[in-house]
């Protein structure tokens, strides 16, 4: 028996699956930016990665400092998007959705958490090397 399959861009192989993927990816960029959280964010790495290169040592300090701004990106994204699946499933309020919706917001604060605390502590010894 067979049964139509439910995405057809399943069958894409090699560049062309790339190449597209590459436009899923933009569009889920744009859908992101549509999102005042993730379009603050945004707009601070636009700070904090130059900012990166006068505050690190080395490449591992800017590649972390970097790094920790990216990480709260990703990290807002796959929020949005757990958010969005539960959206979609029903307005009603239910006890799993908010358990989802809470270890998604409780992911955005714990990257939140580990980018301050890196930069602070890079600034920290950023400020020593000033005095």
């Amino acid at each position: 028996m067979n049964t139509p399959e439910v995405n057809p861009q399943k069958h894409r192989r090699g560049l062309s699956r790339v190449w597209h993927a590459l436009f899923y990816s933009l569009a889920g960029l744009r859908a992101g930016w549509g999102e005042p959280a993730f379009r603050q964010e945004a707009l601070a790495a636009l700070v904090l990665v130059p900012l990166a290169f006068w505050v690190g040592r080395g490449w591992v300090e800017v590649a972390l400092l970097i790094g920790t701004v990216v990480l709260v990106m990703v990290v807002e994204l796959l929020n949005t998007g757990i958010e969005t699946a539960i959206d979609r499933i029903g307005p009603e309020w239910h006890a799993l959705s908010k358990r989802a919706k809470d270890m998604g917001s409780a992911a955005v604060l714990l990257s939140l958490l580990l980018c301050g605390g890196t930069w602070l502590a890079a600034l920290w010894v950023h400020a020593k090397d000033l005095l």
